[in-house]
């Protein structure tokens, strides 16, 4: 079985161009990849393959190194072409990185994607999702039910938008540009049915009619994905997130998705929001859990030029 994150869809391919960014498929029937080109100052790039490329493990026994060959011959010269720094590779799985491992790629301690994911398990009961969570979590949620808050499936960029530009100069993160999000809502739309296989829902928070939270919920496959989301720190006794995301793992669960990724804990960079994560999965320590975290092989580069990568990572490291 071949594994592949939405991120290597043609529908996310399709909506890197839409936004306007240069985008290439590689595809030689064992290997694929979506190939993004992302542009830095001075006229400048690097090409990015976030979760991939995808390998046919079907077929690992039969030539896939020579695949693999021409695959690497292609991204080199596909950097070469564009006057790229570098290629830039995040693998989804430990196969795909042991196979390109030392074959030019260099790990990279700058990465696109989040390197590590907690992954609730939506085929259990609420029941089970509830006993398993942590104590703290579990009150929270029972805390805000009876706050009068109200959850509703409605897209209201606008909404949004005022919600996370707080968060965002509360909690020091840099945001897409509210025309992005408008561009992503409006081409994975589940209503205007603009993709079958990968759409995006919204859901907001409101106490009384105040919008306090808000989520944007990526769907592909049997999964739900939390990408983006928001809150006004002025109510943050209610403990809105919380029923947010029990009501959002509701509806995914009537939507018959296995699974709610929450996309990305780390301890160092987002303690609060990790702890928050890492409350949904319950006690690791005795196996009872509703979920899983899942760790990712990492970020790994592979430099087209010798000179500019030096320069790339030393201006990073001075900046």
């Amino acid at each position: 079985m071949t594994l592949k994150s939405f991120l290597q869809t043609k529908e996310w391919l399709d909506f890197q161009t839409r936004i306007g960014r240069k985008t290439w498929r590689f595809d030689n029937g064992k290997i694929q990849a979506n190939i993004i080109r992302h542009d830095l100052p001075f006229g400048k790039n690097y090409l990015y393959i976030p979760h991939g490329p995808v390998l046919s493990f079907d077929d690992i026994r039969g030539g896939l190194q020579g695949q693999l060959v021409s695959f690497l011959a292609y991204i080199k010269d596909l950097g070469r072409i564009n006057k790229s720094i570098l290629v830039k590779v995040e693998p989804f799985s430990d196969i795909v990185m042991e196979l390109i491992y030392r074959r030019g790629f260099r790990r990279s301690v700058k990465r696109i994607q989040p390197n590590r994911t907690v992954v609730l398990d939506l085929a259990l009961s609420e029941e089970e999702l509830l006993s398993q969570m942590h104590q703290k979590t579990r009150y929270n949620i029972g805390l805000a039910s009876k706050k009068g808050i109200i959850f509703k499936d409605e897209r209201n960029l606008d909404v949004f938008w005022d919600l996370l530009k707080q968060t965002a100069k509360k909690d020091n993160f840099n945001t897409h540009s509210k025309d992005y999000y408008k561009k992503f809502l409006e081409f994975f739309s589940v209503e205007e049915g603009r993709s079958k296989d990968v759409n995006a829902k919204m859901f907001l928070m409101y106490f009384e009619t105040k919008p306090i939270a808000g989520a944007i919920v990526m769907t592909y496959g049997g999964t739900a994905y939390y990408l983006h989301g928001a809150m006004d720190r002025n109510y943050a006794s209610l403990m809105a997130p919380y029923l947010m995301h029990w009501e959002i793992m509701k509806w995914a669960k009537s939507q018959k998705f296995l699974n709610y990724d929450l996309w990305g804990v780390d301890a160092k960079k987002w303690p609060g929001v990790t702890r928050f994560k890492l409350g949904w999965l319950g006690s690791l320590k005795h196996g009872q859990s509703g979920g899983k975290i899942v760790e990712y092989p990492g970020s790994f580069d592979l430099p087209v030029s010798r000179f500019w990568y030096f320069m790339y990572n030393l201006t990073r490291k001075i900046l």
